[in-house]
């Protein structure tokens, strides 16, 4: 669909200072132009796609269907999106969350990145429900968003300033909340992320491609309008229900009190840590990074997302004198046992500097530690060495500025691994660096990593939250791990569509009365041998009302999966016209191959082959990965454009 075939409709009038549900339209800005118009969105999009994540692939497929496998990550043809969802403005619990969604330079392939900063919420109090960015700036600038559209204003005093400085010289006022991008992104470092507050868009490099549009920060000037949902009585009593439910989870309780560094202690007694860049899984010096040693070192207290009841976020006061974040579990795992450092101490500090030159911990850790191991084995010649911690600091700028050894490590594992061999230990998949959890623990999560759409990223199913941390069913066997995957995947596409944290699916789907119940032992055999019986044991019932409440439009409880199928299925597809194969739908070899780990408990590889052909009959999908025309064509309720490869 060409930009100039979309009629322009505004659903507020200008003195309306009120959204019922939602606004219905973006702010689709040119930055070559310098231009600015109203994307409208139409109720069927809405009820079929939800907003957030789902909305923002309909929209790139939208404007791109015909070009998807031409588009070059960092040119200007790409579009970078920012998504929010119905339930953010409402103060719904925990949804001050939006999705930036672009096409990512890390692995080619469609990206989307959850961010729980403030910028979400200004521009959807601002009137729009998104922004769409395309095109190039010819100067570094800096964009301004309110209810009238898009002003533009250099940023060149901005230019090489990392993200804490960047926020610090917008000078924003109370009604005002912004995005912005460090060194990193600005030099086009592949995984780069985007700063909004103290939280970030971190994945897939979407800062890089806000660099690549010569875009330093978006600021933009909100809380003029007040989102209303259509049935105001039913949208409070679900929202204090779901309020009620996510509060008194255990694991919600746990995060409250460690923060997600809370898993470190159930990765070691499970083997899920990474030790030696994945080699092993187990070290006992580990527990001094766990988030119960720092919470006690550093008297930690809340630093959270807006609107959040779960309060997983911390910061402390650190040695040195100086209050900074608490690092996230995958931070912790990536930059403490993977690269064999204990000293939390200076996994704060990392985590901070990662944070002003705005790069993604997971892939900087995993980078870093291919390097060592690379080295190690006489692959690649570096400075970097295991327990070593003195050359780290200076490799994260070296990675930001693309200057020495940090200008190849800013490419990724996967084309450094391509370049000098050692692709077996090259943790990732389709590109991007797994999250910290060794899938030789959890069989499920090792399939969530091989099949989710964007890659290593642990979000897409999170089986091992079930697996290994609710012991909700046995991590080694492939039995029912192909139904959950398809399950967990719709709900969390839907989740993220909403959007919501995805932290409050623990309580929502576990506090049901039958699940805290039923025994465990019973759970664990039916999760297995009849996984679709037990998912309908759980309830996520709260989810669609408070779509349906916010938006006056019907979604029932399977309706909410069946969006969540055809956001993935959309999502897929459109990887596919980008060159995706069903190669990519793998592990790397040190998980299926390398069974002998430093762990005391069960030693295994992952039978991934076998989980992902039964994945695939389940989506209906052929041998080759592709999902069935027809099967596409009922979900979204319309015909697909071919994928460029297409079999019987």
């Amino acid at each position: 669909m060409c930009l100039e075939n979309i009629s322009i409709s505004q659903v507020c009038c200008r003195g309306c200072m009120k959204v019922k549900g939602a606004a219905g339209k973006y702010l689709y800005v040119d930055l070559t132009g310098r231009t600015w118009k109203e994307y409208p969105i139409q109720e069927r999009d809405q009820r079929l796609y939800l907003g957030g994540k789902g909305l923002a692939i309909k929209i790139y497929y939208d404007l791109l269907r015909e070009r998807l496998k031409d588009i070059p990550p960092l040119g200007p043809e790409n579009l970078l999106i920012i998504s929010t969802g119905v339930l953010l403005g409402t103060k719904a619990p925990c949804s001050a969350r939006f999705e930036v969604l672009t096409k990512s330079p890390l692995t080619n392939l469609l990206v989307g990145s959850s961010c729980g900063g403030p910028f979400g919420e200004g521009l959807r109090t601002a009137g729009w429900d998104g922004l769409i960015l395309s095109g190039k700036s010819r100067e570094l600038l800096l964009l301004r968003v309110s209810s009238d559209g898009a002003f533009f204003e250099s940023a060149s005093k901005l230019k090489g300033l990392g993200t804490e400085a960047t926020q610090e010289n917008l000078q924003l006022k109370k009604d005002e909340a912004s995005l912005c991008i460090g060194p990193a992104g600005e030099n086009l470092v592949h995984y780069a992320n985007i700063r909004s507050g103290h939280r970030f868009a971190g994945r897939g490099g979407v800062g890089a491609v806000m660099g690549a549009k010569n875009l330093k920060a978006v600021v933009v000037k909100g809380w003029s309008h007040t989102i209303e949902p259509v049935d105001p009585e039913g949208f409070s009593r679900i929202s204090t229900k779901t309020r009620k439910m996510i509060q008194r989870n255990p694991i919600s309780k746990a995060y409250k009190a460690y923060g997600t560094s809370a898993n470190v202690r159930y990765g070691m007694k499970a083997g899920f840590s990474p030790v030696h860049n994945f080699r092993d899984r187990y070290h006992p010096e580990t527990k001094k990074t766990s988030g119960e040693y720092m919470a006690d070192r550093y008297s930690s207290r809340f630093s959270t997302c807006r609107h959040c009841v779960i309060l997983c976020g911390h910061k402390g006061l650190f040695p040195d004198g100086k209050t900074r974040q608490l690092p996230e579990y995958e931070t912790v795992g990536m930059f403490g046992s993977n690269i064999e450092n204990f000293d939390s101490d200076l996994i704060g500090v990392w985590n901070e500097e990662m944070n002003d030159l705005g790069m993604d911990t997971i892939s900087a850790g995993g980078s870093i530690a291919w390097a060592m191991e690379a080295a190690e084995k006489g692959f690649r010649p570096s400075s970097l060495r295991f327990g070593d911690t003195r050359e780290i600091s200076g490799m994260l700028r070296e990675i930001a500025f693309r200057q020495g050894e940090g200008y190849e490590l800013a490419e990724g594992t996967r084309v450094l691994s391509e370049k000098y061999g050692g692709r077996e230990f090259a943790i990732q998949v389709k590109g991007l660096e797994c999250a910290a959890y060794d899938p030789r623990s959890s069989w499920g999560q090792g399939l969530s990593y091989a099949v989710y759409n964007k890659g290593g990223c642990h979000l897409g199913s999170y089986l091992v939250g079930l697996e290994q941390i609710l012991k909700y069913m046995p991590p080694h066997t492939t039995l029912g791990k192909a139904s959950w995957a398809v399950f967990c995947e719709n709900l969390y596409a839907a989740i993220n569509s909403l959007q919501i944290c995805q932290f409050t699916s623990y309580g929502i789907l576990t506090e049901p009365l039958i699940p805290r119940r039923v025994p465990r032992w019973v759970l664990r055999v039916l999760t297995i041998l009849t996984p679709r019986i037990s998912q309908q044991l759980m309830d996520w019932t709260p989810l669609n009302r408070m779509f349906s409440t916010v938006t006056g439009i019907k979604l029932s409880k399977n309706g909410l999966l069946r969006a969540g199928e055809r956001i993935t299925k959309l999502e897929r597809w459109i990887n596919l016209c980008m060159s995706e194969t069903a190669a990519d739908d793998s592990l790397p070899a040190r998980f299926t191959e390398e069974k002998k780990t430093r762990f005391p408990g069960r030693n295994t590889t992952v039978p991934i082959r076998t989980m992902v052909k039964k994945y695939y009959r389940l989506r209906k999908y052929n041998p080759a990965g592709i999902p069935q025309r027809e099967d596409l064509e009922r979900l979204m309720e319309e015909a697909p454009c071919p994928a460029p490869f297409e079999s019987e």
